[in-house]
């Protein structure tokens, strides 16, 4: 029995494979984390969804109906016409539902406009738009 305690060939291979599980786990423990993390804002991203469904120009102002069409709330967070920043009131729609967007621009008639709506997640929808 004594031999056996003090044989010490064995103790170097035990610890050195604790020591790898342990480095293992902990590796894909801080894997998992990112995964979660990455993923979880990449499906709210993805969730996204919007649409113009119809645009209406009046006198000194372009009015957008957009709808919601995705699983997550959306905030509009700038809307640019001819690729110029416009100021607008904030606009929260969520999953479903529908809203006009009031823009306060001076249009000439018979004129194409390119009107880009961004939301806080970085979506955007751009088209092209003729006044009457």
């Amino acid at each position: 029995m004594l031999k056996i305690w003090l044989n010490k060939k064995a103790i170097t291979p035990v610890l050195s494979t604790v020591l790898l599980t342990v480095i293992t786990v902990a590796g894909m423990s801080i894997a998992i984390t990112a995964t979660y993390v990455i993923t979880g804002n990449l499906k709210e991203t993805m969730g996204e969804r919007f649409i113009v469904e119809d645009v209406w120009f009046r006198t000194g102002v372009i009015s957008l109906y957009l709808r919601n069409t995705g699983k997550t709330a959306l905030d509009v967070a700038a809307i640019y016409v001819d690729h110029e920043s416009q100021s607008i009131a904030s606009l929260h729609l969520e999953p479903l539902n529908h809203d006009w967007l009031n823009l306060t621009y001076d249009w000439s008639p018979d004129t194409v406009y390119h009107i880009n709506i961004a939301t806080s997640r970085g979506n955007q929808v751009a088209d092209h738009y003729t006044s009457p």
